[in-house]
């Protein structure tokens, strides 16, 4: 990860480092599956206005075009799309004939946003999205599964420990209300910025930009600063609400669902989620339960994954199809991986053994070997060219390959010998039953604490 990118912001990995990728990948996947979402792929391109039907966002956008494109074939403008979301939307309602609702379904794929680059923030970049969608209505139960889902997956990957922080906008919004705060999003969009910017700059702004009085903003600072890891929470927003006569139908109807949410994680993920009433997502479309997730101790990268509840993303003018849903940033966890060393590679390569050749006349029976070998599921290359055995060795150490497969003739018949070039030791084998250590016969990915 210490190589400069030809072209900022689109990584690319060497070979042990897309090892670890995959294997972050197919974590993510495996999970998902378990829990019954359904893989799919929405193509990369969108027209732009189905991409800025849910506001302004041209900064974010690649717009593409053919370089010999006729004037008269530019009727639709289309853009690479910047999230799966919106994709994911019109997928819905396009397929919603063939769909069995609730849908849940997990997508894994590359966006694009012109962003500029930074760490933790790339222009090109990798997410794995899960939802579950509804036709009319979809049960709250499914804002506490999708919780429980994203803390199963994370805690499977070699990552430090995660917070995924939870909150309500209808907590949010009816404790704005409840203060004769009217704009709740707009106030909403200030909250947001209390990590960034700090609260006296939020409390500045709440002021001079939405029209807050100082104890309107004091409460809504108070109501940011609530975090706890069980059900606490609740009693400690009913007494602020009294205390600023905050008190609203939103409000009770966002504390329930909240409750249920973190009273369900913390018996199952005791630790992994928090309420935590700073949490407001910008995004207007959120109608609900919010998530956010942060690595301890590196809370600066951002949240890793996020989402929360929309009620009214994906429609068709006749049915609205709400859902809940959740967006790990693939390549935001991997650069971090990557750059901390929490976990590598045991070995740069997937093949397992290296078959050496001492003559180019042997070059057909050395690949019977690798037929052998790979019909029992261990991988293997065989030697283009004949050379010597130390030549090849050398050859095997640098890709990282630990075991050296020998030919040789004697008698008119052939002899096999493998070689392991860490330890040196070179025994007789049988291509029919021949196997290498449980641990050598595919790459491990090998978190931190397992290399001390």
């Amino acid at each position: 990860m210490a190589r400069k990118a030809s072209l900022s912001g689109f990584p690319e990995y060497l070979p042990a480092e897309r090892l670890v990728e995959n294997h972050v990948l197919d974590t993510l996947r495996t999970t998902f599956e378990l829990h019954g979402f359904s893989p799919i792929e929405t193509r990369s391109v969108e027209t732009i206005d189905q991409l800025l039907r849910k506001g302004e966002i041209d900064k974010e956008v690649y717009a593409i075009s053919r370089l010999q494109e006729e004037e008269s074939s530019k009727k639709e403008k289309l853009a690479l799309h910047f999230d799966l979301t919106v994709p994911f939307a019109r997928y819905v309602v396009e397929n919603a004939g063939y769909l069995s609702f609730p849908f849940s379904r997990y997508q894994i794929q590359k966006v694009w946003r012109g962003e500029r680059p930074q760490e933790g923030r790339a222009r090109e970049f990798t997410q794995a999205d899960i939802d579950v969608v509804g036709d009319g209505d979809l049960p709250f139960r499914y804002d506490v599964t999708l919780a429980l889902v994203v803390v199963d997956a994370l805690s499977k990957l070699p990552i430090p420990a995660f917070k995924l922080r939870v909150n309500n906008r209808k907590l949010a919004e009816g404790f704005y209300l409840g203060l004769g705060l009217t704009d709740t999003a707009g106030v909403l969009r200030e909250i947001d910025k209390l990590e960034k910017i700090g609260a006296e700059a939020v409390a500045t702004n709440l002021r001079e930009n939405l029209g807050a009085t100082d104890n309107q903003a004091a409460a809504a600072l108070a109501l940011a600063q609530i975090v706890t890891e069980d059900v606490s929470f609740a009693d400690r927003v009913r007494e602020l609400a009294a205390q600023y006569g905050a008190e609203h139908e939103l409000l009770e109807q966002g504390l329930a669902e909240l409750t249920e949410v973190i009273a369900e994680a913390s018996k199952r993920a005791p630790g992994n989620v928090v309420a935590d009433l700073s949490i407001a997502r910008g995004l207007d479309y959120y109608t609900g339960t919010v998530y956010e997730t942060v690595l301890v101790g590196h809370e600066k990268l951002g949240s890793i994954c996020s989402g929360g509840r929309y009620e009214k993303l994906a429609s068709n003018g006749k049915k609205t199809y709400p859902g809940v849903g959740l967006s790990i940033g693939v390549t935001r966890v991997v650069a971090r991986i990557l750059s901390q060393q929490f976990a590598t590679a045991s070995r740069a390569v997937p093949s397992a053994v290296y078959i050496a050749l001492t003559n180019d006349e042997g070059w057909s029976a050395a690949n019977d070997v690798a037929d052998a070998l790979r019909a029992r599921g261990i991988a293997c290359e065989v030697s283009a060219t004949a050379a010597k055995f130390g030549k090849q060795i050398k050859y095997a150490e640098k890709r990282g390959i630990p075991f050296v497969w020998f030919i040789s003739e004697k008698d008119g018949a052939l002899t096999h010998e493998v070689k392991d070039i860490r330890s040196g030791e070179q025994v007789p084998a049988d291509p029919q039953t021949w196997e290498p250590p449980a641990e050598d016969l595919h790459v491990r990915i090998i978190p931190a604490e397992d290399l001390a």
